[in-house]
């Protein structure tokens, strides 16, 4: 992993948090404004990272929203011994 993509991916990380702890959704775009600013490629390697954790959370809560939802419907139609 090249420097850039370690800096990007530790940034990505903090403001994730950051983002929840504030509640503030669009946090990330004021970042990647401050990087755009000095570093375009760093900018650009930021926002790909936050994309992808981002899209995961997004991917990984539907997945366990689908599962629940599943197994809620499968109790349902068991019959009582």
């Amino acid at each position: 992993m090249s420097a850039l993509d370690t800096l990007a991916s530790k940034l990505a990380d903090d403001t994730i948090k950051a983002q929840k702890e504030l509640g503030d959704e669009r946090l990330f775009m004021e970042v990647s404004a401050v990087l755009g600013a000095s570093s375009q490629s760093l900018e650009e390697a930021y926002l790909m990272e936050v994309r992808v954790r981002m899209s995961e959370e997004k991917g990984r809560a539907f997945l366990i929203n689908k599962v629940k939802a599943a197994r809620a419907a499968a109790a349902k139609t068991e019959t009582p011994k």
